[in-house]
């Protein structure tokens, strides 16, 4: 994957990211309020599954 390539998918992520803030800032709050409630092996778990998703998508 090039550098341009590179760019272009994080500038995709942010924009992705930044959606769930800007539409809902209140579910976007629980979200996080979710996230604080976790364990560290749940979260570890979440970005497992989230770097797998990735990488099939890919």
């Amino acid at each position: 994957m090039g550098g341009n390539s590179l760019l272009t998918v994080l500038a995709l992520m942010l924009v992705i990211e930044g959606l769930l803030p800007l539409l809902s800032p209140a579910a976007w709050r629980q979200v996080f309020a979710r996230m604080l409630a976790m364990s560290d092996g749940q979260i570890r778990f979440v970005g497992l599954i989230s770097l797998l998703a990735g990488l099939t998508a890919l």
